[in-house]
């Protein structure tokens, strides 16, 4: 699961939402919150966050400011796994000053070296010691080295872990599919309740659409986007035929064919319901 945040609006009147998203894209939260109101301050993290780990053995991606000690008991007692950013701090820097000197040897001017460091870290706000890891990169030409942190309870190595992290950044895609297919920051209600609910709408329609992608589509669509699915097959002109007994909807072959609309239609028609309670 990744949690995001978005703004929406200029100056004092700024909303921002907040959305959990899990690895296939769907939303499984999605909330609109004032935008002078820190992300887990207003009461909607705990509502975004009610899901049942023991259900979905949830793990909890975030950055930096969801670095909070409250946020860390919420988890832990919920039972999710957690990776989260720490920013960093003299007393961390401490930690892996060992490794803040530049390596011994002529630098590369190609390669970056990469290290990392695990260790037991307690902040002063912090209830208890918690396993952090850093990542720490030489870059060519730079005089610095670039370093990250990240607070988790997750049993992997300090690369994995990274490496698991870094896949966050799959959200910004589908933030940006969200934005432009479906235009979920476009709240121009008055009140910010009406706003709650276009942006719920919003939600819907996204979910349906990345549904629509993992249905088992022709190949042809294997790499169409939300707003390729959009453009080319929902905002497609037709004319409507009216008979007696039946009602023909003529559509547009320029973007996609009859063949191929058969097969779409065909696997929409094969997608099995799910499972009935026990």
């Amino acid at each position: 699961m990744v949690l995001r945040k978005g703004p929406h609006g200029t100056g004092t009147r700024c909303n921002c939402y907040t959305r959990c998203s899990n690895q296939f894209g769907h939303l499984e939260r999605c909330a609109l919150r004032k935008g002078n109101v820190h992300s887990a301050d207003d009461g909607k993290l705990s509502w975004l966050l009610s899901l049942r780990a023991t259900r979905y053995h949830a793990v909890f991606r975030a950055d930096a400011a969801f670095a909070l000690p409250e946020l860390y008991k919420t988890l832990e007692a919920a039972g999710y796994y957690y990776a989260i950013r720490l920013r960093k701090n003299p007393v961390l820097e401490e930690k892996i000053s060992h490794r803040l000197t530049r390596p011994v040897g002529r630098p590369s001017k190609t390669r970056i070296k990469r290290f990392h460091e695990a260790f037991e870290y307690q902040a002063a706000s912090w209830s208890k010691p918690r396993q952090v890891v850093a990542k720490i990169e030489w870059h060519p030409g730079e005089l610095f080295a670039r370093v990250g942190y990240i607070v988790t309870n997750l049993p992997f190595a300090p690369k994995e872990l990274f490496k698991f992290y870094n896949q966050r950044g799959t959200a910004e895609r589908h933030i940006k599919e969200g934005k432009t297919a479906i235009t979920w920051t476009r709240l121009s209600c008055k009140r910010f309740r009406d706003n709650e609910v276009r942006l719920q709408l919003h939600a819907l329609a996204y979910n349906l659409g990345v549904f629509l992608q993992g249905v088992d589509l022709p190949e042809e669509m294997a790499d169409w986007s939300l707003t390729s699915i959009q453009s080319r097959l929902i905002k497609i002109g037709a004319r409507v035929v009216r008979h007696a007994r039946k009602i023909t909807f003529q559509l547009a072959e320029v973007a996609v064919s009859g063949a191929l609309f058969g097969q779409i239609i065909t696997a929409i028609r094969n997608i099995k319901p799910p499972p009935g309670p026990a």
